[in-house]
């Protein structure tokens, strides 16, 4: 079956957001503890609060979805495991920050906003790949 063109577009810029998200955990972990001193005191605070296991969970996050979008660029069912696996990273780490740091009021509403721009793109790529398996496009 073909795969509607809009379907690619859609996983090419779902791969590059991942992509991004790749690089901002990769520059996280490169942090120094001058790096971290030198952030304002809310978000020092919020970073000595979030617990190693939500570190692990952004990990699953990124690196899941960034290889979750090769697999929909490749056709392959397998995609929508590692979409699945993104979508209970971004859920564990959105708890590790929001419930048990309080990274709402550490962070501000900014902070807020893009964790729920990030829990929507990854609940839409699980739908993105259910639909592809449903459909065919995903083999």
């Amino acid at each position: 079956m073909n795969t509607p063109k809009w379907f690619k577009v859609v996983a090419v810029i779902a791969l590059l957001w991942n992509l991004l998200g790749c690089l901002a955990f990769a520059m996280d972990l490169r942090m120094t503890p001058e790096d971290v001193a030198a952030l304002p005191e809310a978000q020092q605070a919020l970073y000595a609060a979030r617990p190693g296991w939500a570190v692990v969970a952004t990990a699953v996050a990124v690196i899941g979805g960034a290889l979750g979008c090769v697999g929909l660029l490749l056709g392959r069912k397998w995609a929508f495991v590692l979409l699945l696996l993104s979508l209970a990273g971004i859920l564990a780490q959105d708890y590790g920050l929001f419930v048990l740091a309080d990274g709402a009021s550490l962070a501000g509403p900014m902070a807020v906003i893009m964790q729920a721009i990030v829990l929507a793109v990854g609940i839409g790529l699980v739908l993105l790949g259910r639909k592809g398996i449903a459909r065919g496009w995903l083999v």
